[in-house]
């Protein structure tokens, strides 16, 4: 059996077809060029599924269905996605456009879930009977895998974890709210947290963080403060120290609410391996709720990179067998 996945980011459309041993055999993409609308985007979609099934010798007949992950609110039920901004998409009934485009089931699923999913089947989750996948990009990605099934909640936006306030009245944060783990424990937060510091030392010529961006504040990466950790930085040691403070106490509230068998971690500061790794087991050790339970939850590196999401969607199916 072969499975075809769709991936659907603000950047890229990019489709894939996967095995049953979970490998990519074929892939093709576009750029997506928001803003545009919904019917050109699936035009888009229908295009690269094509192109990838005939990559090996396959058409939309020798699939089982279509899975595709896509950001936003997804309401599974209908195939609406409700709300997408970044694709500026509202109540766009992506399912029914693409069974017309394909002739073919399609499943529709929140990209952050489906990316889950994957780590769960054939990544760091895999064997696990619940997991969570935490992906720290430009914002907090999350999914939530209970008993096999993704969990979406009543109304299947649920799992939206970067959007618990873990500093009440903190930073603002793009949904709205102020003090979300998102505006803190991102690729984003940890860059304004370096930032303020490099502030508080501006001048300095000293100052490892200044001289690793040339002067350039505009330089500032997710990696400058673990890099000034690295070259045995106090400053940026204390940066790291800061963000991970963050990154765990979300960890913590999530294995106290989930008891999940395994959180893994992705994204480009997860590249940081045992670095951030070992410091933020240590917190979590210290501070969960369970410590004394037989059973903990393991902490690891997400495995399959942007590949996830692809073999997330690509086997949306099975989440219904």
């Amino acid at each position: 059996m072969k499975y075809l996945g769709i991936d659907l980011g603000g950047t890229n459309i990019v489709a894939g077809v996967v095995d049953e041993e979970y490998n990519i055999l074929s892939k093709a993409s576009r750029k997506t060029n928001i803003p545009r609308s919904g019917e050109a985007v699936c035009d888009d979609m229908a295009a690269v599924a094509k192109e990838a099934l005939e990559k090996v010798g396959l058409t939309i007949d020798d699939v089982p269905w279509v899975g595709i992950g896509a950001p936003g609110t997804i309401n599974r039920g209908n195939g609406m996605v409700e709300y997408a901004n970044n694709l500026y998409f509202h109540n766009l009934p992506m399912q029914q456009m693409m069974e017309e485009r394909l002739n073919k089931t399609t499943i529709i699923e929140n990209d952050a879930n489906a990316a889950a999913y994957g780590e769960f089947v054939a990544g760091s989750a895999k064997g696990s009977n619940s997991a969570i996948a935490i992906t720290l990009g430009t914002g907090v990605g999350s999914g939530i895998i209970i008993n096999g099934k993704i969990y979406g909640g009543s109304n299947y936006a649920g799992g939206e974890m970067g959007h618990m306030v873990i500093v009440a009245g903190g930073r603002e944060c793009t949904c709205g709210r102020r003090g979300c783990w998102e505006a803190y424990a991102s690729a984003t937060g940890l860059i304004a947290l370096t930032k303020e510091a490099m502030m508080e030392c501006q001048g300095n010529p000293d100052s490892v963080m200044w001289n690793l961006v040339e002067g350039d504040i505009d330089k500032v990466s997710g990696r400058t403060a673990f890099d000034a950790m690295r070259a045995g930085d106090e400053a940026g040691q204390k940066v790291v120290n800061q963000y991970i403070n963050y990154l765990a106490c979300g960890i913590v509230n999530a294995i106290n609410i989930f008891q999940p068998d395994t959180i893994c971690i992705g994204g480009g500061i997860s590249k940081e391996g045992e670095n951030l790794l070992r410091p933020l087991r240590a917190y979590v050790e210290r501070e969960r709720y369970s410590k004394y339970s037989s059973k903990q939850t393991n902490i690891v590196t997400a495995q399959l990179g942007n590949d996830a999401g692809i073999i997330g969607a690509a086997l949306l199916g099975k989440t219904n067998d």
